[in-house]
């Protein structure tokens, strides 16, 4: 990650973006994962919107709800969903450098 794209999440998450939950927040907030909090799916959320596009986000929202759809598209053989999950693993690398606790 660039130094460019790190300061750029630090500030996104500085002006904290909290009225305007985006898809991947509220399918965090809506998981049963215990440890789904506000400030932690808020982090999550402004790694998302440094990282993936609007309908990126849409489809990664989805494998909250259906965790097996992220393996289908990992281990398809579409080259758009190589290229996809090229950007997610970006993103959950962002995630998980300024996310973690």
């Amino acid at each position: 990650m660039t130094a460019f794209r790190a300061f750029s999440l630090l500030f996104v998450i500085a002006l904290g973006n909290s009225a305007f939950a985006g898809d991947i927040e509220r399918a965090c907030l809506g998981s049963d994962r215990s440890a789904a909090n506000r400030p932690l799916c808020g982090c999550i959320q402004d790694a998302a919107d440094l990282t993936l596009s609007t309908s990126d986000q849409r489809r990664a929202a989805a494998f909250f709800r259906d965790p097996h759809r992220a393996q289908e598209v990992r281990q398809s053989d579409r080259r758009a969903d190589e290229v996809f999950w090229d950007r997610y693993k970006q993103f959950g690398e962002a995630a998980e450098t300024f996310c973690r606790r």
